[in-house]
């Protein structure tokens, strides 16, 4: 697909799913601002993937801050002219019981991925506006539309479950502004998130558990995802919005 000039945003940017989109977007020729919390990340993430960084600049921040949304926005603006494209790539993911979790930990998922998807997509969307439309692509979570029982996730899955429905909401208000939003839910995919809560060893001993999970047999790579958001987020999926796309290597139509 060709994104020739296109100007992207990328909430956690920096490792995973959102450092596929950011390559594949470059060598397809957009313009790419990455987000996360680390600036050292970020900036390495950039040179490996466009080492004389023509067209891929960082901006460190907290998503979870309504405040950064804007600041990132205004940031882009200056730096590429203009917002064609969002990814709402940033989250967190570590299971836990129910009856174990704390408030602090709850108001991490609602802030990092609820809240931070909904103020980054309006910061973005306002920009979008007022140059004739764009599209958004949320990350969202087969978690966010059923409960696996070997990764107690309760609140992770509650604010995937509110991208899922915000996608839908936004897709009604935004389509008259020629805005188009839509969402990728994934199942399982080997992504560095696995080391916030599990040693190399256990991921080791864990991952081909879950593959067999998955009717297609294996877990996703970053790339299947990008390969979905890219296509929502293209000319080719414009008449396409309000849609929650399982990426999911089956499991959603059923168990082997």
């Amino acid at each position: 697909m060709n994104f020739k000039n296109e100007v992207v945003i990328i909430t956690g940017g920096g490792s995973g799913i959102g450092e596929e989109a950011a390559r594949q977007l470059v060598a397809a020729g957009a313009k790419v601002v990455i987000n996360g919390r680390t600036q050292e990340k970020l900036a390495a993430t950039a040179k490996s993937i466009d080492p004389k960084g023509r067209n891929i600049n960082i901006f460190a921040g907290d998503i979870g801050h309504v405040d950064t949304a804007s600041s990132l926005v205004n940031f882009t603006e200056k730096t590429f002219g203009n917002v064609d494209i969002l990814i709402n790539n940033a989250g967190v993911f570590v299971p836990k019981p129910f009856l174990e979790t704390t408030e602090v930990e709850y108001d991490q998922y609602q802030d990092t991925i609820l809240k931070g998807s909904y103020f980054m997509a309006q910061a973005a969307a306002k920009s979008m506006k007022e140059s004739g439309g764009g599209a958004i692509v949320n990350t969202g979570s087969m978690w966010g539309s059923q409960a696996i029982a070997a990764t107690p996730s309760s609140a992770y899955s509650a604010a995937k479950a509110g991208v899922h429905q915000l996608t839908k909401h936004l897709a009604i208000e935004l389509a008259a502004d020629n805005i188009r939003i839509n969402t990728v839910a994934p199942a399982v995919v080997e992504t560095p998130v696995y080391s916030s809560f599990l040693t190399d060893e256990q991921i080791a001993e864990a991952l081909p558990g879950f593959a067999a999970m998955h009717p297609l047999g294996r877990n996703g790579k970053p790339a299947d995802l990008v390969n979905a958001i890219l296509f929502l987020a293209s000319e080719k999926a414009s008449w396409i919005t309000g849609v929650v796309l399982p990426v999911d290597g089956g499991i959603m139509a059923g168990r082997n």
